[in-house]
């Protein structure tokens, strides 16, 4: 519905007592896309997804994001590059601007959850300038039924404001741009970015601060299910995989980026999906590409066809970024409760541009925690300005910008989980094999799928392992429809001499790396990293 400011709707403690407009609350789909097209924000697809464009920003601006430093937070907050402290009074008055700001303007507000499981959810209310925006908030949040609606009183409140502008010299800020989350207030303001996928993100972050204190863990990962009820969850960073492989026909997917472990299992914090799309194969990917081809999607800085509005998911002339928003159910085989039980398979990811480390390996659970908090992959070379050779990332979790707590409250935690639920844990190399990037190839997402489907349904159990010479990773000599060559990547180089110093180069990155945990964490965790000599 639309109303005026004069109606009896509840605003909630961010808005009261502010003078504000026309209010659009929990529009569907439909009406906000007429919204979104009737202000010019974007244009229709040929398939019915509205593309949109944010701008300036086509990521997260991670230097832009603070975190309100409240004393009682002095020592539970990780602080840092990641968890910049804002103070109390400078967010104060920027809060105060915010509300100045959108006095008398028309907003768009939907009432929605985070979290499957409702011991666990919370209850969110996102405002927006613009239709778009709410409507990715409508598809990445859990949408409650007509009767939650009712007397719907937030936990937490994003206020999004693109075109507001930070004040560095008066809000103590990097630049214009800011990112500032407040657990006193229970509210997440977003100035000077229109990237949608700060709002998620944010969001995601209160649920990591929040969760850990009562034994839940959660995860920067997506999920799914066999017919058996054997869950599996799959880490990684952006462009692993994660979501690919975790949309798998033959399993029911739970979600593709975000959950949490409780004691009663896993279950996803979402209720849609944030893709990454630039060079989408409609025939290695069927399930996105149809997800992403239909009406009440959005498409983020993906380039139309000037004639035709037909997407080009090769297209990276505005980023390589692109993104498409859509909501679970548009997925054939979705899980509608977004619940699962206690994983059987954990699966972390790597993009390895170097093209050394295994296909597959099968970790113990010393090798489990110091791979999760080195948390490694790969960029590649082009893909951003001065990047000319494959470089190593490590993001402890695979997700530390979304991390208020050290990364030990967290590897401990999945670290209890496993051991308690006996879950087993694979290192799955999605990147490159037979040499580097720009020499070897990409790893075949046949092979990968075929890999992950043969741990997942047991089939790896009565192969034999044998120990990688180069990581002291436990490699399988075979596996029904892969090449045994592939198993061992010193076999797939044609110089073994290259392989050899590439893979000495990768070891002492992960050696320093993780110099900064080493004492904070057992012997074992420290001593399972890779053994190559640099």
């Amino acid at each position: 519905m639309s109303i005026q400011p004069e109606s009896d709707f509840n605003p909630g403690k961010v808005l009261a007592g502010h003078p504000i407009g026309l209010l659009h609350i929990n529009l569907s789909p439909a009406h906000l896309v007429a919204e979104a097209l009737r202000n010019g924000e974007g244009r229709l697809s040929d398939g019915g997804a509205f593309c949109a464009r944010t701008g300036k920003f086509t990521g997260r601006s991670p230097k832009d994001k603070y975190i309100v430093a409240h004393d009682y937070l002095r020592d539970e907050i990780d602080w840092g590059a990641v968890n910049q402290p804002m103070d109390p009074e400078k967010f104060a008055g920027l809060k105060a601007r915010a509300l100045e700001h959108i006095e008398g303007k028309e907003l768009f507000v939907q009432d929605l959850f985070t979290g499957a499981d409702p011991e666990h959810r919370i209850k969110v209310r996102v405002i927006t300038e613009q239709a778009w925006h709410n409507l990715f908030a409508r598809n990445m949040f859990i949408r409650p039924s007509a009767d939650e609606k009712a007397g719907f009183e937030a936990d937490w409140t994003v206020l999004q404001l693109p075109s507001l502008l930070a004040n560095p010299e008066v809000d103590g800020t990097s630049s214009t741009t800011a990112i500032c989350v407040d657990f006193d207030e229970r509210l997440v303001l977003v100035a000077n970015s229109a990237y949608a996928g700060e709002i998620k993100k944010s969001i995601f972050g209160v649920m990591n601060f929040a969760l850990p204190a009562r034994g839940v863990m959660p995860m920067h990962c997506s999920a799914n299910v066999g017919d058996a009820g054997d869950s599996a969850v799959f880490f990684g960073l952006s462009g692993t995989g994660k979501t690919t492989l975790s949309a798998d026909p033959n399993r029911t997917l739970l979600g593709d980026d975000e959950h949490g472990w409780s004691a009663q299992g896993i279950f996803n914090f979402e209720g849609g999906c944030y893709a990454k799309v630039i060079k989408l194969d409609p025939k290695a990917e069927p399930e996105i590409f149809a997800a992403s081809n239909q009406f009440g999607t959005v498409l983020e800085n993906v380039v139309l066809d000037p004639d035709s509005c037909e997407p080009d998911f090769d297209d990276g002339t505005l980023t390589e970024n692109t993104r498409s928003c859509y909501p679970l159910p548009m997925i054939p085989n979705a899980s509608a409760s977004g619940m699962a039980g206690h994983p059987k398979n954990i699966v972390m990811l790597t993009a390895d541009a170097f093209g050394v480390l295994p296909p597959i390996s099968k970790l113990t659970p010393d090798q489990a925690m110091y791979h999760f908090l080195s948390g490694y992959t790969a960029k590649l070379a082009g893909t951003e300005r001065g990047v000319t050779e494959p470089q190593a990332t490590f993001s402890a979790c695979f997700g530390a910008p979304f991390m208020p707590r050290h990364p030990s409250v967290y590897a401990e935690l999945l670290g209890q989980m496993m051991e308690r639920h006996g879950s087993q844990c694979w290192l799955v190399n999605t990147g490159w094999t037979g040499g580097a990037y720009g020499t070897g190839q990409r790893m075949p997402i046949q092979a990968t799928r075929a890999l992950l489907n043969a741990a997942l349904a047991g089939r790896l159990d009565g192969v034999e392992f044998v120990l990688d010479p180069a990581f002291g990773l436990m490699v399988p000599t075979a596996c029904e429809g892969v090449d045994a060559k592939l198993l061992q990547p010193r076999q797939t180089w044609a110089d073994p001499a290259a392989y050899d110093a590439m893979a000495a180069k990768l070891a002492s990155m992960f050696a320093k790396n993780f110099e900064k945990f080493a004492g904070n964490v057992p012997m074992g965790i420290a001593n399972a990293g890779i053994k190559v000599a640099a």
